[in-house]
């Protein structure tokens, strides 16, 4: 299955496309399961990062220092430069805000990982990048939009997420590893648990689009004219993530990763902040699961494109030729 993973993923994709065209009544039920598919998804990627490691990573300051720049800083200026031309609905450009302003916390891991980046890096600094984006988000809201609609967007969500992907399902990934260490029984446990990585991503992906895809069906002409700057954001935020990895000499794992969390966004996460806006926003979350069915084709490119785009350097020359 890890060989095969992208046809997977895009399999998976196809269906929950077929599952939410075709039976639309279903979707309040795939989106319930969101959080708990995304929650054991991230507690078998956390399984494989021993604890130890996971806390060196966090001293990593010169990896940190770039994925809060990349995120923080310059996806900010990307995002002002894109306002001038976005549509002028105020739902379209804040559905846009909410989830281009929000970096990714979940499945950039598994992505990250499939390109040679560091997940491990990656994953250290997913509470971080999560809290901080919890604390800007309304700043950032009130500087593009002013104080009213900043006023609306409630820090729920953003705890809610905190507490089920990243407190719960690291406690336990650590719990299983110190009893791997200590019994057989809990080495065979944690072992069986690794090989759910593909499936679990492949569910996550299915359900994430069947639950979003009925959402789409009244707006689909509304939300269209956001997906050029989807596409661009992306491709503007992966020469971005380059630089500032370059610029803070990062290895090539840690360019990798640091290009990956400039590009992908929080849109499981935002989506329910988007849902709990005012009826006047409601085109919102049409707008932010776009972004999701954008972001994942993209990401399946990214896995191909970004080794390409930072590469690893050739091999050091043996000694010189013998005359």
């Amino acid at each position: 299955m890890e060989h095969h993973q992208v046809a997977i993923y895009l399999a998976a994709m196809t269906a929950g496309g077929l599952l939410g065209g075709l039976a639309p009544a279903a979707g309040p039920g795939p989106a319930h399961a969101i959080n708990p598919v995304l929650g054991a998804l991230l507690f078998v990627t956390f399984l494989q990062v021993p604890a130890a490691e996971l806390l060196r990573s966090l001293r990593d300051g010169r990896f940190l220092a770039a994925a809060l720049v990349v995120n923080f800083v310059v996806v900010p200026l990307v995002v002002a430069a894109m306002c001038a031309f976005l549509p002028a609905d105020p739902a379209v450009r804040v559905g846009v805000l909410l989830v281009l302003l929000c970096p990714c916390v979940d499945y950039v891991i598994v992505f990250c990982g499939l390109a040679g980046g560091s997940g491990r890096r990656l994953l250290a600094a997913t509470p971080l990048l999560l809290v901080v984006q919890m604390l800007l988000l309304p700043g950032f809201l009130y500087l593009f939009m002013g104080s009213d609609l900043a006023g609306i967007v409630e820090a729920g969500p953003f705890v809610e997420a905190f507490v089920l992907l990243i407190a719960i399902p690291l406690a336990l990934a650590w719990t299983l590893q110190a009893w791997a260490a200590r019994r057989p029984a809990g080495q065979q446990v944690a072992d069986a648990a690794t090989t759910t990585m593909v499936p679990l991503m492949a569910a996550t992906l299915l359900i994430v689009v069947a639950s979003q895809i009925p959402g789409l069906d009244d707006s689909l002409t509304d939300v269209a004219a956001v997906i050029p700057f989807y596409v661009a954001f992306l491709i503007v935020m992966a020469f971005a993530g380059k630089a500032v990895a370059r610029l803070l000499r990062l290895d090539v794992p840690g360019s990798r990763a640091v290009v990956f969390t400039g590009a992908t966004r929080n849109s499981l996460v935002v989506l329910p902040m988007a849902l709990a806006l005012p009826a006047p926003y409601a085109l919102a979350a049409a707008v932010v699961v776009t972004q999701t069915l954008v972001e994942v084709v993209g990401m399946v490119v990214y896995v191909r494109a970004v080794p390409r785009l930072v590469p690893c350097p050739p091999p050091a020359a043996s000694g010189s030729a013998a005359p």
